[in-house]
């Protein structure tokens, strides 16, 4: 497994857009104010053609166009790839993805979040690199930086210890918005944590050392079966074992079961140490009587592997980075998540 070097002042970053382009708000004028913040971080930043545009099929530009943007940043002297959104789309970019030019050439960072899932996790399990799963680009409108976002630049600084964060962004499911009331909210107001986490383990007695591997369960059941599916290979290529971090976006508590099932039965988990489940956009919902404990379980309770429910990770921020194909150590320690990111034995 290739990890990518380190960060280091006036490294460059290459913003691109292979999902999502940056043209509405709250997302533009964050995307200014984190370009700025970057830049006082001491980073040079590169901006791809296709950052602002909004021309392709619910996407930034046509797969092809989008596909060449990241293989022009991924061959520049850039020292990471940060992707300015999620999306809907961005796995019809992977048929132009050359991932055997990327896999002779010197490994970079790549880091974005949810449908970025597409590259993060085939960049890992096709290339051999180390990605991270982590925020875009306008995630880093804060000033002060913090929580997730400076653990992300902690992480790409070489950084190896983290710990969940006490609070988070829980909307209120019950509380009926009145459309004719709605008031206009700063793009730049900062995130607002009011809600305490609460891990909720399941067969987990000791820290879990093993590879990270996941992203949003959304797009790995899209990858899935696909000719971009390697997973197995890569399992067995790291003895090691997996653990998993997994959260959802649009999935129901059925769909999260079924997804699971798909995976189970493809192999994906074959070598599962343990599970990191994040909080899903489902969180307060029911299929049939099935809420999110019961989508996982049913499927992965055979497995007997540990895991841990409503970890910092997921569409409810704050989320963790996470570090796809490194080796690591998972604690469940006061009450948190602890990870620590270390060489192989």
């Amino acid at each position: 497994m290739k990890r990518p070097d380190f960060l280091k002042r006036n490294d460059k970053i290459a913003m691109i857009a292979p999902s999502f382009g940056v043209t509405t708000e709250p997302y533009l004028t964050r995307y200014y104010a984190a370009v700025k913040n970057l830049k006082k971080e001491g980073f040079q930043i590169l901006e791809g053609r296709n950052v602002h545009r909004e021309d392709g099929v619910v996407s930034s530009a046509p797969a092809k166009e989008r596909a060449q943007e990241f293989m022009n940043a991924y061959l520049s002297d850039s020292s990471l790839i940060l992707s300015v959104g999620g999306g809907e789309l961005m796995d019809e970019i992977l048929p132009d993805i050359d991932f055997v030019k990327i896999k002779n050439s010197k490994p970079k960072w790549f880091m974005g979040f949810s449908d970025n899932t597409h590259l993060t996790y085939t960049l890992t399990t096709l290339c051999d690199v180390m990605t991270i799963y982590g925020p875009n680009a306008p995630s880093f409108f804060e000033r002060p930086i913090r929580l997730n976002q400076l653990d992300a630049l902690r992480m790409l600084k070489g950084e190896m210890d983290f710990y969940g964060y006490p609070k988070w962004n829980k909307p209120n499911f019950k509380k009926k918005l009145d459309p004719t009331k709605k008031k206009e909210i700063s793009p730049l107001r900062r995130y607002r944590y009011m809600s305490k986490k609460i891990i909720t383990p399941y067969n987990w007695n000791e820290p879990i050392e093993g590879i990270l591997l996941g992203g949003c369960l959304d797009c790995l059941a899209t990858l899935c079966g696909t000719r971009f599916d390697k997973t197995r290979d890569f399992i067995i290529a790291h003895p090691e074992g997996i653990i998993w971090y997994l959260e959802a976006c649009d999935l129901s508590p059925l769909g999260i079961r079924r997804a699971l099932f798909q995976l189970k039965e493809a192999g994906w988990f074959d070598s599962a140490k343990a599970f990191l489940i994040g909080r899903p956009l489902c969180w307060d919902n029911t299929s049939f009587s099935l809420n999110r404990f019961d989508a996982v379980k049913g499927v992965l309770s055979s497995l007997n592997a540990p895991i841990l429910f409503d970890v910092d990770l997921g569409h409810y921020a704050p989320s963790l980075p996470m570090m796809n194909g490194a080796f690591a150590k998972v604690s469940y320690e006061k009450k948190n998540i602890h990870i620590t990111y270390r060489e192989i034995k």
